[in-house]
């Protein structure tokens, strides 16, 4: 069977060797303009209070809690080692290496401080968050795929990709066994079914927090069903990949905050 060999740049445009505009920068500033357009689009639905400049400033915010979480969620949970006996690798970010589950919390520490510093509710802020970050999840895994990184597990399904980086430098084509294409699989089930659910459920108007317990709980259960067909990039952990052990946490998150927003609901 015929396989697409993965040959796609990580340059969107490429000024010369090794210096461009990649697709994963891309994803990321086309993620913020979308959560940019999502708080536009509710203020002047009149469903938020905030400004252009409080807009302005709980998008950088976001930026950085995504940067510094990320960044150091990975450090922490997938090369902790490399992390201690050089902690300056942290700003190595040319080299790659960012955390999902990180960049959740720099994003929950982010809300926090902006909370605090303008007087907002911190779960209505995390609940816009929820609707801004799937699409931002969805084109960071198609950019994954485009760069040809954190590929699946070996497979023969017919659209299964050849991606040359997952075999020794100089392996002929025809000794590496195809893979499922695993990051397409994940911006389906992280980004794109998340981004319907988020936004069909903010339409029915939940109580401030609802929304976020769901979230999390949803991530985890759709990032373990896509770490199925992932190819583990770090040691297990009781037998998990590290994306699915961590996301256990994600999911028990989500159903102690989903419990304790329904009881407190029921008591008022």
């Amino acid at each position: 069977m015929n396989y697409f060999v993965h040959n796609l740049s990580p340059f969107a445009f490429q000024f010369s060797e090794g210096f461009g505009v990649r697709w994963y920068g891309l994803a990321y500033a086309m993620g913020l303009l979308w959560g940019w357009w999502v708080l536009i689009r509710l203020a002047n639905l009149g469903k938020i209070e905030m400004d252009a400049k409080k807009r302005a400033e709980f998008i950088f915010a976001l930026l950085l809690g995504i940067i510094v979480g990320g960044r150091l969620g990975f450090m922490l949970l997938y090369d902790l080692g490399a992390f201690i006996s050089n902690p300056f690798i942290f700003f190595e970010f040319q080299k790659g290496g960012m955390a999902s589950h990180g960049g959740f919390v720099g994003v929950a520490v982010a809300c926090f401080v902006f909370a605090k510093r303008n007087r907002a509710e911190f779960w209505k802020l995390t609940d816009l968050v929820c609707l801004m970050a799937p699409m931002g999840i969805l084109l960071g895994r198609i950019a994954n795929f485009i760069n040809g990184e954190l590929w699946g597990k070996i497979s023969q399904v017919p659209w299964a990709v050849i991606f040359p980086a997952s075999a020794p430098v100089g392996t002929p084509l025809s000794l590496i066994a195809p893979r499922h294409p695993s990051q397409l699989y994940e911006a389906t089930l992280e980004g794109l079914l998340l981004l319907i659910y988020t936004q069909l459920r903010y339409r029915q108007n939940p109580k401030a927090g609802l929304l976020t317990a769901e979230f999390l709980g949803l991530y985890g259960i759709v990032r373990i069903i896509g770490e199925i067909f992932r190819e583990p990039d770090a040691d297990l952990i009781l037998g998990l990949s590290r994306g699915s052990f961590y996301s256990l946490f994600a999911i028990a998150l989500g159903i102690g905050l989903w419990i304790f927003f329904n009881k407190k609901t029921r008591k008022v």
